[in-house]
């Protein structure tokens, strides 16, 4: 009873006009960068940033989220019809998804794509709304030791997690940590890492790095890309698919949900991770895995299920324990920040208009995917139409006004255009944004939770060790490291014992 008296308190919250109009602007958004190859949404969330400055934080964050759930949606749609994916969860999908679509088919694979995403975010709805509650009560025990511990796992996921270099992830961390206790210290008013300048003693603000690093930088880098794009001419049509389209289907859309919404509460393996693995389960399940590649429509129904549902499950930690997943969670968390909300336990307390609109409003944004995608097909296939060198320039251009507008300092602008610089540099050089970031905004907490644990423990380091949560979180830290690095270790052995013979 008490579930279902949050949901219709979630209810109140979305149907206000304002907040209901936020939800669609931030779904449509989301299906527009989905379509448009180049920005994903960690990108457009960063360029909207500044928005949440002047806008109420539960229509804002609403939007925000609902862009990142909205790409999954539109991702399939440029995946099954031209086979560009219009997000990197939807890569998979264009291996069966275009296939159907060379046959014909392009209005039975899109159908199942857009209702397999909708049973998903549904499915996933209700698993936010019966696992957070308990998850944040479990995490109302922590105190200072144990979120120290937790957030140092966070970070040391992140490593573990990234693709390429474990050195260059480390590093990466490193930096997010260093720039993000520029600034004053609260403690002793010294400033730190300024260089004279005034205006850094607040620190750099999150948005002005977000935008610089995921939005200038990706910007800089669809530059080098090809202006020669696949178009599809094809009329669309049955766009409801048939009995045995639906026969052959719902089973791998459960098994995809369920999958993702596993995968979606797991730090750094979020949409992308749970599409593959998805794809991969129902061609090992199926009973004519020969047809995968070729058109099966079940190579699109499952990927897109799972996507869905890791895309929205994946606020799970970030919602009760304030720990981001993803890249855009990391993001996300910067966003609450700026609104003045502390994301963890205390958010189902002191904003449960927050809390529960915002799960409730995944369902409302899911049913608004269904009704746009569909009958605006046509549309969307215009847009791929749309020049590059026309549609970078105006979303450079609202990324400086935005920037700007925050504190009216050109300094912003400057370091938003560095940060955008040092975003292309270090992707050439084969470093990952995610840990930078995410370093960025745990490190001042990190510092924060140190120095609390420490006072409390009057500089006795023991208190870590010694608090049974803290000690658990740690030792799954040191378990994570030795999982990395022993593989490593061979590795090096073995390159030695060759080199000796």
């Amino acid at each position: 009873m008490e579930l279902l008296h949050n949901l219709f308190y979630g209810f109140g919250v979305i149907l206000d006009p304002v907040t209901l109009l936020y939800c669609l602007i931030g779904v449509t958004l989301g299906t527009l960068i989905g379509v448009l190859p180049g920005l994903g949404p960690v990108a457009t969330i960063s360029i909207l940033l500044p928005m949440t400055y002047y806008l109420p934080p539960v229509p804002a964050l609403i939007m925000l989220v609902g862009i990142y759930y909205g790409s999954q949606y539109g991702g399939s749609t440029t995946a099954i019809l031209v086979n560009i994916p219009g997000e990197s969860a939807s890569v998979i999908t264009c291996i069966d998804g275009h296939e159907m679509a060379k046959q014909g088919r392009a209005g039975a694979a899109l159908g199942i794509a857009a209702f397999g995403s909708f049973i998903a975010g549904t499915f996933a709805t209700f698993v936010i709304a019966i696992f957070a509650p308990p998850l944040g009560e479990f995490a109302l025990d922590f105190g200072s030791p144990e979120y120290f511990s937790l957030m140092l796992l966070g970070l040391v996921a992140a490593v573990v997690l990234a693709h390429g270099s474990l050195i260059k992830a480390i590093a990466m961390v490193l930096i997010g940590l260093v720039l993000g206790i520029v600034g004053t210290d609260s403690n002793s008013g010294i400033a730190r890492f300024t260089f004279g300048e005034i205006a850094l003693t607040d620190g750099v603000d999150f948005a002005v790095a977000a935008l610089g690093l995921f939005g200038f930088s990706e910007v800089m880098r669809n530059l080098e890309k090809s202006e020669k794009r696949e178009t599809y001419s094809t009329r669309i049509h049955d766009l409801l698919p048939s009995r045995d389209d639906w026969k052959r289907s719902w089973k791998p859309i459960l098994r995809g949900t369920a999958l993702g919404s596993l995968f979606g509460t797991i730090p750094g393996a979020g949409a992308t991770i749970s599409s593959f693995a998805a794809y991969t389960l129902e061609k090992k399940l199926s009973h004519e895995p020969h047809n995968f590649g070729h058109g099966a429509i079940e190579g699109v129904a499952a990927p897109e299920s799972a996507n869905n549902a890791a895309a929205q499950t994946s606020i799970i930690p970030l919602l009760t324990l304030g720990i981001p997943g993803t890249a855009t969670m990391a993001v996300m968390l910067g966003a609450m920040t700026i609104v003045g909300i502390t994301p963890g336990p205390m958010v189902m307390v002191t904003n449960p208009d927050l809390f529960w609109g915002l799960i409730v409003s995944m369902w409302v944004g899911n049913l608004f995917l269904v009704i746009l995608n569909l009958p605006l097909i046509g549309v969307w296939v215009k847009l791929l139409q749309v020049p590059y060198r026309l549609l970078y320039p105006l979303i450079l251009l609202v990324a400086v006004v935005g920037i700007y507008s925050i504190n009216n300092n050109h300094l912003d602008v400057m370091l938003a255009a560095g940060f955008g610089i040092a975003g292309y540099v270090l992707h050439k050089l084969g470093c990952e944004l995610p840990p930078l970031i995410l370093g960025f905004i745990l490190g001042p907490l990190i510092e924060e939770h140190l120095r609390r644990a420490m006072l409390i423990s009057r500089g006795d380091p023991s208190i870590f060790f010694t608090q049974p949560l803290s000690a658990a979180f740690l030792a799954v830290a040191a378990l994570l490291i030795l999982m990395i690095a022993i593989p490593n270790l061979r590795h090096i052995r073995d390159e030695a014992a060759l080199e000796e013979d």
